[in-house]
């Protein structure tokens, strides 16, 4: 494992830590979302992300939310509430998610 001096890092699934030349890029200005080339910037990104998911033909989605969120949507976009689910409890990230599932009214079937 490298060593970067001065800096600490958290080794959980997330939040990752950012390189340094990230967070320099970071201090620009944030495209208006209204400017006209946004859209394009757009297309691209969703186009480059297909590289990185190594498909042609599938459809590229960027979803904006914190991992939580995105548990949350995927549960109540896919399943109805009283659906089982059928989950194993193998540390803290699954003790949270199964208690999602209770909360929005599934029935998790813990293994």
């Amino acid at each position: 494992m490298s060593v970067i001096h001065g800096q600490n890092f958290l080794m959980v699934p997330g939040p990752t830590n950012v390189p340094d030349r990230v967070q320099r890029a970071m201090h620009r200005n944030s495209s208006d979302h209204r400017a006209p080339d946004f859209p394009e910037i757009t297309h691209s990104v969703l186009k480059d992300l297909k590289k990185v998911f190594c498909t042609e033909t599938g459809r590229a989605f960027v979803f904006s939310a914190t991992g939580t969120g995105m548990w949350e949507s995927g549960l109540t976009n896919c399943l109805n509430p009283g659906d089982s689910i059928l989950t194993v409890r193998l540390g803290q990230f699954s003790h949270l998610w199964i208690d999602m599932m209770e909360r929005l009214g599934f029935n998790p079937i813990v293994l």
